[in-house]
Order: structure tokens, then C-alpha cells, then sequence
């Protein structure tokens, strides 16, 4: 029995057990395989392990989806963690190559993929509290947030949980260092059904700007 004489349930079935890589390669050898690759029930579930594999196109956004994760861990991490104020030059050079790419493809998660139910962003250091709003706003259902180790969140994403979080039931922000004590006991109060997890992050010191010195006349006065 050849495969194509399979019916699509049982070719949607056998499609699930591969990764992304191995679904293309697979739908390439004939047409009714191809269009099992595009049925958007294929991809209810999606997960990256870099940011660099949002870039391809082995995979499918759709209405159907309903769990996305993004979780990179590796040392480039580290660099984009650091503050843009902070970075060398070989530093911004490193983070130039990847900078838009989780905020970019959220966008896009945001125009085709209304059904979103979880969201899990582990070392995404570029996304930023917009982005997430958006994301609040365009998927209604949404019910679980995890963002772990994403320097760039901060008090204004929990402002837009409050917000926009009507169905969210699950946020965890750990390892974020820009949100404080005081916007996760607003978020609490705001949304008491909510379960909140937040390790570390309140008691993480925030990078600060230098303060700049005024000038100062001889008795210590500012000018």
C-alpha cells in the first residue's frame, strides 16, 4: 500500500509525528501530500527552538493554531539582554541580525492565528511590551502567557494584561527584570483569578542610565 492511497486523516496523523524539517521534505513529493502540509490542521502546536527558524518556511500560521513557544537558549541571549545603551559595537553587531525577528513574526501571529490559547517566550530579549499588547488584543482567547528571561517586558505588559487579559487565566513573567513589585500587585488586584508567577523578577536590580551631573557653582549649587 502506498502512502497517498492513505486518506487524509491518516496522512494528517502520520504528518504529525515529524518535525517541521521532515513535513516539508515529505509533502515536496507529490501534490496530495503537499496540500496535507497545508491543512491548517496540521499545525495546531508550533515551538522554536531559535529565533532564526522563524525565517523559514517549513510551517503554517493559520486560525488553527492554538499553542505557540519560542524558546532560545543560547549566549547570544546574553548579549541581547544587555540594554541598547549598554552595547559595544561588536555587540549591537551581533543583535543586528535577529533584533526584529520575534516581534516581526509576533505581528504576523497577531494577523492569522486569532485562537491563540498559550504563548511561551523563553530568551526573547528583543520583544517588547507593544508587541505583547498587540498580541492581548488580537487574541481574545488567549489563556496562558509565559515570558521567562525578556528584558524588554515590563510594568506596561502587565498594565496590558490588565487590560486586554480577559480570558487569561496563566502569566508567568520570571527572570524579567524590568517589572517591579508594584506593577505585579496592580496586576493581582486588578485580576484576582489570575495565577501569577513572577521568579525573580521583582527582586532583579533593572540597568539604569548613568545619571548625567549638572554643573555646579562653587557653593554647590546647580546651574
Amino acid at each position: 500500500m502506498h502512502i497517498t492511497q492513505l486518506n487524509r486523516e491518516c496522512l494528517l496523523h502520520l504528518f504529525s509525528f515529524l518535525d517541521k524539517d521532515s513535513r516539508k521534505n515529505l509533502a515536496k513529493t507529490c501534490s496530495q501530500l503537499w496540500d496535507v502540509f497545508l491543512d491548517p490542521l496540521l499545525w495546531p502546536l508550533l515551538h522554536f527552538n531559535s529565533l532564526m527558524e522563524l525565517k523559514k518556511d517549513n510551517f503554517l500560521l493559520s486560525p488553527a493554531l492554538r499553542c505557540l513557544s519560542i524558546c532560545w537558549h543560547s549566549s547570544q541571549v546574553k548579549v541581547c539582554n544587555v540594554e541598547d545603551w549598554m552595547k559595544n559595537a561588536l555587540q549591537k553587531g551581533v543583535c543586528s541580525t535577529h533584533a526584529h525577528l520575534a516581534n516581526d513574526f509576533l505581528v504576523k501571529v497577531c494577523n492569522r492565528c486569532p485562537n491563540l490559547l498559550s504563548v511561551t517566550l523563553s530568551g526573547c530579549g528583543h520583544v517588547t511590551d507593544e508587541c505583547i499588547a498587540l498580541l492581548l488584543r488580537s487574541c481574545p482567547n488567549l489563556q496562558t502567557l509565559k515570558l521567562e528571561n525578556c528584558v524588554r517586558i515590563t510594568n506596561r505588559t502587565l498594565a496590558a494584561v490588565a487590560a486586554h487579559g480577559r480570558s487569561l487565566r496563566t502569566l508567568h513573567v520570571d527572570f524579567c527584570r524590568n517589572v517591579s513589585r508594584a506593577g505585579l500587585l496592580q496586576v493581582r488586584d486588578r485580576c484576582p483569578w489570575l495565577v501569577l508567577k513572577a521568579e525573580r523578577s521583582a527582586d532583579m536590580i533593572p540597568d539604569m542610565l548613568p545619571e548625567v551631573k549638572l554643573p555646579q557653582d562653587r557653593a554647590g549649587r546647580k546651574l
